[in-house]
């Protein structure tokens, strides 16, 4: 009994956490590894194009609230999304028609389109925080729970309880449906056959006819359409707040490199494995170890590594390691 206890505790407080934070960050690097593999710079301005998507998506949550529109025990943000995706998409397309098509015609140096990043970063964060300004921002309603610690715990008998949230239950899922379009896009279709060839060797596909501003376009309103459900899963789990989407740049980066900065499949992977670390790393084990060992050898303290104050500290120790020692990523993407 104590080892299912100490089970359903490791469930509820480390796996379920880590594999909804682990969807989002695959769903955020999986737009910065698109960036690299096909226009090839370090778009740091992907945690703010994710908190613009964001923003747009709670506004018109706000407003259909306020009309009375609800998705039943979904969250309303869901039936928003569609709006978030379309503003986020309009506006990195602006921001590469005003800014980084300059900067391809000049066959500008990655590093100088790395800077212009940063740049386009304080100029979206200084406009989500001036529209909605820099605190915590709620927007989700619905069932809160699938199942709640309670109800577990009557069904089963046990001291833990298990609480499966809905945001989470929703996260899983559409990373899952998110993901599986991707690939088939990138795989089954001609532009996405096209951007996979661009990506592969520039000068190749453009012998072959295929139209680099088209391919251009069709990453952005990729990336745009990632950095929106992947923005919102995450604001609905925790809560929306644009200064928090500028730190997750470093977990998304963390978890692009370490799967291989240009593998998409890399970047999935990268994105469990960062949030499984810092889950585990700043989670308190007192009540797991409690259960599972016995009543002599049990902890004092709350064995805990580092505090949940840190939890970037662990993507940005596990980023130093993976590029000290394999650069290239678990999946030998492009070298950074």
């Amino acid at each position: 009994m104590d080892l299912l206890n100490a089970l359903v505790a490791f469930a509820n407080f480390v796996f379920i956490p880590a594999v909804a934070y682990g969807s989002q960050l695959a769903l955020g690097a999986l737009g910065v590894t698109l960036i690299y593999g096909i226009l090839r710079f370090s778009n740091f301005a992907h945690g703010d194009t994710m908190a613009i998507g964001t923003m747009v998506t709670v506004l018109v949550t706000w407003w259909m609230q306020s009309v009375g529109i609800s998705f039943g025990p979904l969250p309303t943000a869901l039936l928003a999304l569609p709006f978030g995706i379309l503003g986020c998409m309009a506006l990195v397309l602006v921001t590469d028609r005003m800014v980084y098509r300059f900067y391809r015609a000049q066959k500008a140096k990655p590093v100088i389109l790395v800077i212009v990043s940063m740049g386009v970063m304080f100029i979206y964060n200084g406009l989500t925080r001036f529209i909605i300004g820099p605190d915590d921002q709620r927007f989700s309603d619905g069932e809160r729970f699938i199942i709640s610690a309670r109800t577990f715990k009557e069904m089963t008998g046990l001291d833990e309880g298990l609480a499966f949230k809905t945001t989470q239950g929703i996260t899983i899922v559409t990373a899952v449906i998110v993901v599986a379009l991707l690939f088939w896009f990138l795989n089954r279709t001609r532009t996405g056959k096209s951007m996979r060839a661009y990506s592969d060797n520039e000068d190749l596909a453009l012998l072959s006819g295929i139209n680099p501003e088209r391919v251009v376009m069709y990453t952005w309103l990729i990336v745009a359409a990632l950095a929106t459900v992947a923005g919102v899963l995450y604001g609905l789990d925790k809560s929306f707040k644009p200064f928090v989407y500028f730190q997750l740049l470093l977990p998304i980066f963390a978890s692009a490199i370490v799967g291989g900065l240009g593998s998409p499949i890399g970047a999935i992977a990268g994105g469990f494995i960062i949030a499984f670390s810092e889950v585990t790393i700043t989670y308190a084990w007192k009540k797991v170890l409690g259960y599972t060992l016995p009543e002599s050898l049990e902890p004092d303290g709350l064995v805990q590594l580092l505090s949940t104050d840190y939890k970037f500290a662990v993507s940005f120790i596990i980023l130093l390691i993976v590029l000290l020692f394999r650069p290239t990523g678990l999946f030998r993407g492009k070298s950074v």
